[in-house]
C-alpha cells in the first residue's frame, strides 16, 4: 500500500506542479447546452455543470481560481440570474480551486469528507497543502444525500463513498435527465483513483454500476474530465475497470507478480489508455493492491442510500427516481 501511497503523492503533485505552470490566460472557457436547464463548462480542470433558470444559478464544481473571473463572464453568456449554491463532487483542487472565490457569493453544498480533507489540508511528500480558507470552506455537508430544489429542478447530490475518494458525489439533475459523474468517470483514459484518501477501483466499480441502474436510457452524462457522454460511453469504462481488474486478478491468484504482468503486457487490449494521465504500468499496481487487499468494497456492503436521497425541504427518506 505505501507504493500506492507514494502514486497518489506523485500524481497529485504533478497535478500541482501543472496548475502552478499554466498559463490561464490562454485557457477559454467552451459553453454547451446540455438538455434541459442544465450546461456545461469546459476550461481547464474538471467539467463544470450548471442549472440556469428564474430562481438562479447551480453550478457543480469550479476548477482552478485563476478562472474564476471567465467562469464568471460563461455564466453571464448564459444567464443574468445570480448564483445560489456551489456544489462539489470531490476535494481535488481542479474542482474546487474557485471555492473561495465563489463561496463569498453563495454557500458550498458537499459529502462531509470533502469538508473535511478541504479544512485540514495534507501533507505530502515534504510538500504541505495548507487547509483551506474558510470562505472556501462547504456550509452545508451531507453523509448520504442532499437535494436542491431550484430552477423546477431537483438537483441531487448523492454520496458514493470510496471510489475515486472518500468524498465522491454524483450530481442527478432529474427533470433535465443530466448526470454529472465528477471524476467517477473520465474519457481521458485510466482514471486517477486517489488511493491515499480513501478512493480504491473495486469501490469505483460499485459506483459507476449503481449510477447506471438508477439512469435512464436517454440521459446525458458530464464526466469528470471529457467531453460530453452518454451511458453506452460509460459502460464502456465500467466494462473496463471490470476486465482490467479481471485480470490482474486471474494473474495474481496464478501467482503473477505485478512486474510479471507488466511483462506480459495482460492489458494489450487497453494499452492506449495509458498513453495518458495514469501510464499502464501504474494502472497494473493500482489494480494489483486493489485485488490482493480487496480493502474498500465492504464500504459498499449493505449501504442502500446510493439508491435514496435526503429531501432536504421535508428532512425525509424517498427512493432516487427521475
Amino acid at each position: 500500500m505505501r507504493n500506492l501511497w507514494m502514486l497518489g503523492t506523485v500524481l497529485l503533485l504533478e497535478g500541482f506542479a501543472f496548475a502552478q505552470q499554466q498559463d490561464f490566460s490562454k485557457v477559454q472557457i467552451k459553453v454547451t447546452k446540455v438538455a434541459g436547464t442544465v450546461y456545461m463548462l469546459e476550461g481547464s480542470g474538471g467539467n463544470i455543470g450548471v442549472s440556469v433558470g428564474d430562481d438562479g444559478i447551480v453550478i457543480v464544481d469550479d476548477q482552478f481560481a485563476p478562472l474564476a473571473p471567465k467562469i464568471k463572464e460563461a455564466l453571464k453568456s448564459i444567464s443574468d440570474k445570480p448564483l445560489k449554491f456551489v456544489i462539489n463532487t470531490h476535494f481535488h483542487f481542479d474542482h474546487t480551486g474557485g471555492n473561495a472565490l465563489f463561496g463569498v457569493e453563495a454557500p458550498i453544498i458537499a459529502s462531509e469528507n470533502v469538508r473535511k480533507r478541504l479544512m485540514e489540508g495534507s501533507v505530502a511528500a515534504g510538500v504541505t497543502t495548507p487547509p483551506a480558507p474558510k470562505e472556501a470552506l462547504p456550509v452545508i455537508t451531507f453523509n448520504d444525500s442532499a437535494t436542491v430544489h431550484l430552477n423546477g429542478e431537483d438537483i441531487r447530490a448523492i454520496h458514493f463513498p470510496n471510489g475515486h475518494t472518500d468524498g465522491d458525489s454524483v450530481i442527478f439533475f432529474t427533470q433535465s435527465k443530466v448526470v454529472h459523474m465528477g471524476d467517477d468517470f473520465v474519457t481521458n483514459g485510466f482514471p486517477f483513483v486517489d488511493v491515499a484518501n480513501g478512493g480504491s477501483v473495486s469501490g469505483m466499480i460499485s459506483g459507476v454500476a449503481k449510477v447506471l441502474d438508477m439512469v435512464p436510457a436517454d440521459v446525458k452524462v458530464i464526466p469528470g474530465h471529457g467531453p460530453l457522454s452518454t451511458p453506452a460511453d460509460v459502460r464502456k469504462f465500467l466494462d473496463m475497470l471490470r476486465e482490467t481488474r479481471a485480470l490482474v486478478s486471474a494473474a495474481a491468484r496464478r501467482g503473477g507478480t505485478p512486474d510479471q504482468m507488466k511483462k506480459d503486457h495482460i492489458l494489450s487490449k487497453y494499452e492506449s489508455l495509458g498513453n495518458r494521465f495514469i501510464g499502464t504500468d501504474a494502472w497494473i499496481d493500482l489494480l494489483y493492491s486493489d485485488v490482493t487487499h480487496n480493502s474498500t468494497e465492504l464500504h459498499y456492503r449493505n449501504h442502500g442510500h446510493a439508491n435514496e436521497h435526503v429531501d432536504t425541504s421535508t428532512g425525509t427518506n424517498a427512493a432516487a427516481h427521475w
